[in-house]
């Protein structure tokens, strides 16, 4: 670990005179501010889920810069950087994050990183695998034309409400986790990227391996609401939509397994400051690709293309308009449902299509199809900077706009029946590359709030 940290440069680099490297140079104002050697960042992490129960960990973030006499200092965003979040529930819900990040490995032009993840969440949203999940809410036991519901209140207090049992269940049940489920992840992810050139462009190649599992939770006691008094009590859960769609076989992957992926990338990449840039561009052609001829027990072909760009305004000391358009579609007639659930991206992957990362103001999964597109925009204005000891803080605020929607066919794909989501956020920038983000999303459905380390794009 320490060779990798140090970072003696090669004969082959002072050829190259970092000519690979000039594009991504920080601007003077970053620069200037930008923190030397190593250092730590972290917080403490609780939330509360009536699924979850109380939860309780860490988020942590240990950076190794360098020193300002390195020839690499102004134009990368750390020479190294170790991720470790981990947290626990008295659900017995668990998580545990790693991930290391070393661009430009000792000053060449290779990018690695390791992700590892082992996690069990029960709080996953279903809602369904097709677009017809654009349409307003209802309730899974009640037959299309049934009663729909304008908000995600109205809708959960009637999931809640108990009802007479159908064939299978208990006489009177709750549907208050009839689309819930349980995951069980076991991941490991290795990448490496090279850059082409001047360094805008790279190619991106690696490989991850998971092994998942999935629990539904028919029979389980949940909250209930009497349908006459209006009390609060509780009652065993109905069917599973979830599990019902897998026994129609409307979807696949319920039984999980071990899934083996080769991932490939091409990226064209100008952001003078990765984790927080105030000018340049991002641009992907990503792929994941799953066969039984790598080990797999499913098989999918995931495509995601992606666009980012940043322009800092005239106005303002840290002025900067950040746009993101998405666009991806998965091959495979009998691909797994929990692929549906995010888009992959080397620069991180994103929940789609609902949730903090796409749609902040809709429930994460709420809409989930074969193909999709969406869009966000946000102004960062920087109005607070200070220094607490050796640890400096910038504070921002950053109204924002989000829209997007699914289809069935990547050929149907238009701008009719998009969904929209609106907010504002609270940005800390903790030693520049700890961006502490806070998120309240408005859609018709929902009013959500969102706290996570790093931006939404």
């Amino acid at each position: 670990m320490l060779t990798l940290l140090s970072f003696p440069f090669l004969e082959a680099q002072e050829k190259d005179s970092l000519s690979f490297v000039k594009s991504k140079r920080m601007s003077e104002d970053d620069l200037i501010k930008k923190k030397e050697g190593r250092f730590f960042t972290g917080i403490p992490d609780f939330s509360s889920d009536p699924v979850t129960g109380f939860g309780f960990g860490v988020r942590s973030n240990i950076f190794w810069n360098g020193a300002r006499t390195n020839p690499l200092f102004p134009y990368t965003p750390y020479l190294a950087k170790l991720k470790v979040n981990a947290a626990y529930y008295t659900s017995n819900a668990r998580e545990l994050v790693m991930s290391l990040d070393v661009p430009y490995y000792k000053g060449t032009r290779w990018r690695f990183k390791i992700d590892f993840k082992a996690q069990q969440n029960p709080t996953n949203l279903y809602f369904g695998l097709t677009e017809t999940t654009l349409e307003p809410l209802r309730l899974p036991s009640t037959p299309s034309g049934g009663p729909t519901y304008n908000t995600y209140s109205e809708y959960d207090q009637a999931r809640k409400t108990l009802r007479s049992g159908d064939v299978g269940e208990a006489p009177f049940v709750t549907d208050a986790l009839s689309n819930r489920f349980r995951e069980t992840e076991f991941m490991l992810n290795l990448k490496a990227d090279y850059a082409l050139g001047n360094g805008k462009w790279r190619i991106m190649g690696g490989y991850e391996i998971q092994n998942l599992r999935y629990k539904t939770f028919e029979g389980v006691e949940a909250e209930a609401i009497d349908p006459i008094t209006k009390e609060k009590t509780t009652a065993p859960n109905g069917f599973s939509l979830l599990k019902r769609d897998f026994e129609q076989t409307n979807i696949s992957g319920l039984n999980g397994g071990w899934i083996s992926i080769l991932q490939t990338a091409l990226i064209y990449d100008t952001r003078d400051f990765e984790p927080d840039p105030t000018k340049g561009y991002y641009f992907e052609i990503a792929n994941e690709y799953s066969s039984k001829y790598i080990g797999s027990q499913l098989e999918f072909n995931k495509l995601f293309l992606q666009g980012k760009g940043f322009w800092k305004l005239p106005f303002g000391k840290r002025t900067v308009v950040a746009s993101r358009l998405g666009v991806g579609n998965i091959f495979g007639s009998n691909a797994p449902f929990f692929e549906f659930q995010d888009q992959w991206s080397p620069d991180g992957s994103i929940n789609s299509l609902g949730g903090k990362q796409s749609l902040r103001g809709y429930r994460a999964n709420r809409f989930l199809s074969r193909s999709l597109w969406f869009t966000n925009i946000e102004l960062r204005y920087r109005f607070l900077e200070t220094k607490l000891g050796k640890q400096r803080f910038a504070f921002g605020l950053a109204p924002f706009f989000d829209a997007g929607t699914v289809r069935d066919r990547w050929q149907d794909l238009n701008f009719k029946n998009i969904k929209f989501s609106y907010g504002a956020g609270l940005r800390i920038a903790w030693n520049q590359s700890t961006i502490l983000s806070f998120d309240y999303g408005k859609s018709k459905e929902d009013s959500l709030f969102y706290f996570g380390i790093g931006q939404a794009f």
